[in-house]
């Protein structure tokens, strides 16, 4: 591919569509325009060469070349084949040479440059980055890190530039979008009587938070939860980048995303045009919304986890830790350096009586094929308790001989009401008991 001729037909139609259109013109009506005017320069660039004494493009390279002048304007540029390639999971580059793709069975392999030199790929990420609208989001030496969804695909990209030896982009693409509880039983990631608890959890408004590593399938677990919220429910949800995407999936959902701003900074420590998720939570509640969920949590974003779980809606959060327990540890320090005056008893307090369940997934690697398998390995209960912690927990689902969580202690009574709301109590029971014999078939997601 000539790059070099792919830039110049882009900064063509580009120069072209600053002249035909105003600021505020519909996206769709630029691309069709764009369309033209590239199938056109593309039969021109063409007729040139045949002029220049040159082969003239094949019908195949014509197309090929209008993919990447369009890809370049309107898409993430030569990004965009490898995020329309449904074999690669994970994107990793470490500068304009070293491209690593992690397919969908766990294999790494090379991937072509998508960039020419450093700078090339710094400039990639400013116009994806400049290209999101509202969401849009600075990347310069000043603000060296971005984190942003890519719009159209649910792939969540991070960069850093300037504070690493070269520029580093990351993108990790979510496979299961639309996804249910019954299709990640299919998919061997829990038991159906984990996912009957689960399911039965949602639908009773128990406030969640789903642990476990990057890539552990932590939000492709949310999502299926989300699932069982009834579908007559006005819904919130809350991020620091779009990345549960509900709002495409269901009507009646409110979708708030922070904003970092940019700029001069105010007499309040902020950058013009900020936006928090605190700010957008508060905000919400004269919104009319039945169900508050908060994306991951890392830091201060804890706080308003707390107070959507305190609203008793049924909340939904998730937070990177090495087990379900560690996960209370890590909210607990989470708490404390977001808010100054926040002792640890106050916050394991606060934490202690607005969660109700976690739920561990474990990602690990078959040691042959290095094939990822992610599993949720444990279920607990988390309540006000003990001195020393402040909290006591319940370990409802244990991991078993494979990783998967199994029953390990029969619920508390209040748990066991969710026999209610669908749980297979009589199953949870009969493995309980008989662990490793097959029970009665069990459905496990009621309709």
């Amino acid at each position: 591919m000539d790059w070099a001729l792919v830039d110049a037909l882009r900064d063509q139609v580009s120069t072209e569509q600053a002249e035909q259109f105003s600021p505020g013109t519909d996206t769709l009506v630029r691309e069709e325009a764009g369309k033209e005017a590239i199938n056109r320069l593309v039969k021109q660039a063409s007729t040139d060469r045949r002029n220049d004494g040159k082969a003239e493009f094949t019908p195949a390279e014509r197309e090929v070349l209008r993919d990447a002048v369009f890809n370049s304007l309107f898409r993430m540029g030569r990004l965009q084949p490898l995020l329309d390639n449904d074999d690669v999971e994970n994107i990793e580059i470490y500068g304009h040479r070293t491209v690593q793709l992690q397919l969908a069975d766990g294999t790494w392999v090379a991937g072509q440059p998508v960039a020419d030199s450093d700078d090339e790929l710094i400039q990639l990420i400013q116009d994806i980055a400049s290209r999101t609208g509202s969401g849009a989001r600075p990347f310069s030496e000043r603000n060296p890190y971005v984190d942003m969804r890519l719009p159209g695909s649910g792939a969540r990209l991070a960069a850093s530039a300037w504070v690493t030896d070269r520029p580093v982009v990351v993108i990790r693409r979510h496979r299961l979008i639309q996804v249910t509880l019954d299709q990640l039983v299919g998919l061997g990631m829990l038991s159906p009587i984990a996912a009957s608890f689960l399911a039965a959890a949602v639908r009773a408004r128990k406030s969640i938070v789903v642990s476990g590593a990057a890539s552990a399938g932590k939000t492709t677990l949310t999502r299926a939860l989300c699932d069982q919220i009834p579908a007559g429910e006005r819904i919130a949800t809350f991020e620091t980048e779009y990345e549960l995407g509900l709002q495409d999936l269901r009507p009646n959902v409110i979708a708030w995303e922070a904003r970092p701003g940019s700029g001069e900074v105010g007499l309040d420590g902020r950058q013009a045009g900020e936006s928090t998720i605190a700010e957008a939570l508060w905000r919400s509640f004269r919104y009319n919304r039945s169900r508050l969920i908060v994306g991951e949590v890392r830091g201060a974003e804890v706080w308003p986890m707390i107070k959507a779980m305190e609203s008793g809606t049924g909340s939904l959060s998730t937070t990177h830790a090495t087990s379900a327990v560690a996960a209370i540890r890590k909210l607990v320090t989470c708490a404390m350096e977001g808010e100054e005056q926040v002792t640890h008893d106050l916050a394991t307090s606060k934490l202690a009586h607005a969660i109700d369940l976690i739920v561990h997934v474990d990602l690990s690697y078959d040691p042959t094929s290095q094939a990822p398998r992610r599993q949720v390995a444990e279920i607990i209960s988390v309540a006000p308790g003990e001195r020393e912690t402040g909290y006591a927990t319940t370990q409802i689902f244990a991991p078993g001989p494979d990783g998967n969580a199994v029953p390990k202690t029969m619920p508390d009574l209040d748990h066991q009401g969710l026999e209610a709301y669908g749980f297979d109590l009589q199953g949870f029971s009969e493995a309980l008991h008989h662990p490793g014999v097959p029970g009665r078939a069990t459905t496990a997601v009621r309709s």
